[in-house]
């Protein structure tokens, strides 16, 4: 319903502003070419050009163009809070209204600039408006994300940028409502100051009467293990807190402190990560061979998901054209690692690939073979960390059963691993483990009853995504809204075919 909404709203705004620009003395066809519309309105207001080029910024432009877009309806006599209003939340309608009726005129930049109000005043009023409104619009019902990472390719690709609904699971109160206008957790110009203050904290709620997080959506959240960063752009959520810690430190946060800086993010500040929900509370789940499974039953595979595999030849390697023209597997590129690189003891490639991609392999004349790369090594960044228990490697992992709210489990030495920090960190319990006892609170039990869902989130390129494997669950505290369309999308230009595309 959420992109429903959206794509209307986009549809009305461009029907409003044709009929504005034919009032305007426009040639009213411009109204329909996306940016140039909107270079043409800050000529003809005298806005300065900067705010065009302030407009193409990736989640901050948006509402820069809802500025400019009150600006040119100001220049029809429109500049009331009401009419800021409507331009903001229902263009659809409002647009189209008053380009329509015979009330209304275009008076102009030097009608605009002889109301009472000093024409200066009114800009920034306007602004003002358009801060508070977009505020509102991003916070509560849909936000832009843009993709920087090919986790979820080629379901997502690196660049694509999404609409994301808020309203599909109920729109969350800010935690930390004290922040920077537009920015999520480091300051413009930065990459380690803070956009926030922790002066107001609020407790997680969420607006009731919405859906829940389904099987299979492709959902934007809160970085779980994010919570705490060593506070320097190589590490960051690229290199989390928690595997520094454990791997290099063994455990000891003096002495990791002592050599880095540290920043603690309230839960809704810690950074944005998008991936697909593959199991909600009460599944359970595990991955056998590469191939996941849910309940016993085969996991759900993303048409364009992708996933390593071996690709033995007759001895005559590919044409560096083809897997980049053919594959997008470009063998100069640093970021591809190892991928697509020929070894030519074993005439293999280790490829990255679709399901389509394996079957246009299959079609090629030096094809003998394909089989799956499996990531079978055991690996201390495993959830939940403990291989004298869960010995699990990323692609032979689990089973695993996904905690359900109002679930209870038993606890026990073997399965404190997996638990320990649902309880005390995401339920904001007090948990001390003395002499083979657990107490919460203060109490000794020996079960524990869940107060929220949780999740488990994978990305569609499992080899190349760093998800729940590796810091598991995802609680219902940190979901931030369903990733349901890309309404752009760009490498060396637009990808004219992603645009508009509902993500599946």
């Amino acid at each position: 319903m959420g992109w429903i909404i959206f794509i209307i709203y986009i549809i009305g705004w461009h029907i409003g502003m044709y009929g504005l620009f034919k009032k305007a003395g426009i040639e009213p066809w411009k109204a329909l070419i996306p940016f140039y519309n909107t270079w043409i309105i800050v000529e003809k207001t005298h806005i300065r050009k900067i705010w065009f080029w302030l407009q193409l910024i990736p989640i901050a432009g948006q509402f820069v163009t809802i500025w400019i877009t009150i600006i040119f309806v100001m220049h029809f006599g429109k500049v009331t809070l009401p009419d800021h209003a409507a331009t903001t939340f229902i263009p659809f309608i409002y647009l189209p209204y008053i380009a329509s009726s015979k009330q209304v005129r275009y008076i102009g930049h030097e009608g605009f600039r002889r109301y009472i109000k000093p024409a200066s005043r009114e800009w920034i009023d306007a602004g003002v408006f358009a801060v508070v409104a977009a505020t509102i619009i991003r916070t509560f019902v849909f936000e832009a994300y843009t993709i920087p990472t090919g986790s979820m390719e080629k379901t997502l690709l690196i660049n694509d940028f999404l609409f994301v609904n808020k309203m599909s699971y109920g729109p969350r109160i800010p935690q930390t409502p004290l922040s920077f206008p537009f920015v999520h957790n480091i300051m413009p110009g930065s990459t380690t100051t803070p956009s926030y203050t922790k002066l107001i904290q609020l407790d997680y709620r969420r607006v009731p009467g919405f859906g829940d997080v389904k099987r299979n959506d492709v959902v934007v959240f809160n970085f779980p293990a994010g919570d705490t960063i060593i506070n320097l752009p190589e590490f960051g959520s690229k290199d989390p807190y928690y595997d520094v810690l454990r791997v290099r430190y063994n455990g000891n946060r003096e002495a990791l402190m002592a050599e880095y800086p540290i920043l603690v993010h309230p839960m809704d500040k810690t950074d944005n990560y998008i991936k697909r929900c593959v199991g909600v509370g009460g599944d359970v789940l595990q991955v056998k061979g590469g191939q996941l499974f849910i309940n016993n039953q085969p996991g759900f595979i993303p048409p364009a998901s992708q996933s390593d595999y071996i690709v033995e030849t007759n001895g005559q390697p590919y044409t560096e054209e083809y897997l980049k023209d053919e594959l997008m597997i470009d063998v100069n590129n640093p970021d591809d690692q190892a991928i697509g690189i020929y070894d030519k003891q074993k005439d293999s490639y280790i490829m990255n690939l679709s399901p389509e991609d394996v079957e246009k392999v299959k079609k090629q004349p030096n094809f003998k073979s394909i089989r799956p790369y499996l990531l079978d090594m055991p690996d201390d960044r495993l959830f939940p960390y403990d291989r004298g228990n869960y010995n699990w490697t990323a692609d032979n992992y689990g089973p695993i059963m996904i905690p359900q709210k109002n679930s209870t489990v038993q606890l026990t030495p073997q399965n404190m691993s997996i638990y320990r920090r649902l309880i005390s960190v995401y339920e904001h319990n007090e948990l001390e483990e003395k002499g083979g006892k657990y107490f919460i609170n203060g109490t000794e039990t020996t079960t524990y009853t869940f107060k929220y869902n949780y999740y488990w989130m994978m990305g569609d390129n499992r080899h190349r995504s760093q998800d729940s494997r590796y810091w598991g669950f995802v609680p219902e505290t940190h979901v931030v809204g369903k990733a349901s369309l890309i309404w752009f999308s760009w490498q060396n230009g637009p990808r004219w075919n992603r645009l508009f595309k509902s993500i599946k």
